[in-house]
């Protein structure tokens, strides 16, 4: 048996948050399979577009149209998360939780996520054919497990994950199941994949809490995203639309 069906050859992908850690190894994956991908990254180096901004998108698509033909795949990896050195008031609790903060992930992780399908996805649809992947997290699922940071805490800091994040997630999956129900008769399918932690350098103290709580027992590789994602844009998942691909580690089963 062959693996023709995972084949992107001559296939026209649009990676926003490419230049990520995520999303480089989304690109590579494509790449390697065959498609000619194009990156949407405020860090890009051809592409360099704000996923808030419409008409930077729109004039971005409109160059691949022109140079490569209209895009096959679109996958929305972009995304805002609180850092590592957020201010204070963004990690603190949630009666305080900054407006502006909330704002910003929302635009980001939630407008910046329809902008692209709208732009791209319109074209595929035009096109009578298309694939979108809309990666959201295990904190869109369920809620942020809070005794993860309790290591901080016992710092002295007033440490929490922020809420704005899993609000932001929680919406990709209704933006997917619309998306997928109305241009299903276009050709375009439209998916979410879930995503647990992925490993990045993260405190040990929260890596040690955190892989007690998985079942797999250690965050995930940046390259095990490959796998589900090659599989929702290939023709391997034609049957497949609206539908939330979880790949958590078994994190969402307890």
């Amino acid at each position: 048996m062959t693996d023709d069906l995972f084949s992107l050859q001559g296939r026209v992908a649009v990676v926003t948050g490419g230049a990520g850690q995520l999303g480089r190894e989304i690109v590579r994956a494509l790449e390697e399979r065959g498609a000619r991908v194009a990156v949407f990254d405020i860090e890009a180096d051809r592409f360099c577009v704000d996923v808030t901004d419409r008409a930077a998108r729109e004039a971005a698509t409109e160059e691949i149209a022109g140079d490569w033909g209209t895009p096959h795949i679109l996958v929305n990896a972009a995304a805002l998360d609180s850092p590592p050195d957020a201010p204070a008031e963004e990690v603190g609790p949630v009666e305080s939780y900054p407006e502006s903060s909330f704002d910003q992930v929302m635009d980001v992780n939630v407008k910046g996520t329809f902008l692209s399908c709208q732009v791209v996805g319109a074209r595929m649809a035009a096109e009578g054919r298309g694939s979108i992947v809309n990666v959201s997290s295990v904190y869109g699922m369920l809620s942020p497990i809070q005794d993860l940071y309790q290591f901080r805490r016992r710092g002295g800091e007033e440490f929490y994950k922020p809420v704005a994040y899993s609000v932001s997630k929680s919406a990709i999956y209704n933006l997917t199941r619309y998306l997928a129900t109305y241009w299903a008769k276009s050709g375009v399918r439209v998916n979410t994949l879930t995503l647990a932690g992925i490993a990045n350098d993260q405190p040990e103290e929260f890596v040690a809490e955190y892989v007690k709580r998985m079942p797999l027992g250690r965050m995930a590789d940046a390259r095990e995203v490959v796998g589900p994602v090659v599989f929702l844009v290939s023709d391997a998942s034609s049957y497949v639309t609206g539908a939330n691909l979880v790949a958590d580690g078994g994190w969402s089963a307890w």
